[in-house]
């Protein structure tokens, strides 16, 4: 199992490197001048695998699974340290930021709130800050031998020390269904299996309707232009699972979420957790990951934190 565990978060950390250099850059750009490798420098002027904040979180929440426990005040601890300390960093030097990350994390150092008030509950709100930084929370819960709401429960939780709204939390939520399913079932059935499940469970969820798209079975068929891939959630969440049902490996499933523009690294980061599930570490390219800064430390966190 710690292979797999390995495989979702360096699947993670690579596509969320293989972003980093285009962030905010329009699909149009990409088109004339596609991404092929990893590459450095561009926007932030990084080296070359270097991650992002999607991973630095990650990491912050994945090294607060006090024995095999999760304890969410660390997670908000360790979110400090990224944002106040530069720790959790590919470089030490911590680069990128959301404002709806950021205030929480405020919220929690300056005005001393609760890691249960700390979220943003407004509807605008809806980034795809929580969904960037879920995966461990779902790995987590994975092995928990208890029931599926309460198991939800925890993501959702997880998703609103940040992210507190309902439509922000579903998005995570059906992000851990398609990702147990991987996880027991390697295969593309097991996305739909996934999104079924999802649809089921949020069916009389006040946020359902935003998710219709996505749970619809023609979903797979739905053109490269009405796939968005800006910040809000519900864009985020479409584009990394159509990256993922229209192609057929991780180097290419990659290849496909970062050129499509805008907010590069998280739609591949949340691509890459789920095809790193379905591909295998084997399947993440070797040079990516002997590119990929830092993968010792982030296999080790694996093995101390969840090892299993």
């Amino acid at each position: 199992m710690n292979n797999k565990v390995k495989s979702v978060m360096i699947g993670h950390a690579v596509g969320d490197a293989v972003g980093v250099p285009v962030e905010f850059t329009p699909r149009e750009e990409l088109d004339d001048e596609p991404v092929v490798d990893m590459e450095e420098y561009g926007t932030y002027s990084m080296p070359k695998g270097s991650w992002s904040d999607d991973t630095s979180m990650a990491l912050c929440a994945l090294d607060a699974f006090d024995e095999n426990k999760l304890n969410f005040d660390k997670v908000m601890r360790n979110f400090a340290l990224w944002y106040d300390k530069d720790e959790y960093t590919p470089t030490g030097v911590m680069f990128d930021v959301g404002n709806t990350c950021s205030t929480a994390i405020e919220n929690y150092t300056k005005y001393r709130l609760s890691w249960k008030e700390c979220g943003q509950e407004n509807e605008y709100g809806n980034g795809n800050g929580s969904l960037m930084r879920i995966h461990p929370f779902v790995l987590y819960t994975y092995r928990l031998e208890t029931d599926i709401r309460t198991k939800i429960d925890i993501v959702e939780l997880a998703s609103a020390l940040t992210h507190a709204h309902q439509r922000a939390k579903t998005a995570c939520g059906i992000y851990a269904f398609i990702l147990w399913e991987l996880l027991d079932n390697p295969t593309k059935e097991a996305v739909n299996v996934g999104l079924q499940k999802g649809k089921e469970y949020y069916r009389n969820n006040s946020q359902y309707s935003h998710y219709a798209r996505l749970f619809d079975a023609n979903f797979l068929h739905t053109r490269r232009e009405d796939i968005k891939s800006g910040g809000y959630v519900v864009d985020t969440i479409e584009a990394a699972i159509w990256c993922l049902l229209t192609t057929d490996t991780y180097r290419d499933c990659i290849l496909k979420a970062v050129n499509l523009g805008d907010d590069t690294d998280t739609v591949a980061a949340i691509a890459g957790g789920l095809a790193g599930a379905l591909y295998g570490y084997e399947g993440i390219p070797q040079a990516w990951r002997d590119a990929l800064l830092r993968r010792q430390y982030i296999e080790e966190l694996c093995d101390k934190h969840l090892p299993f």
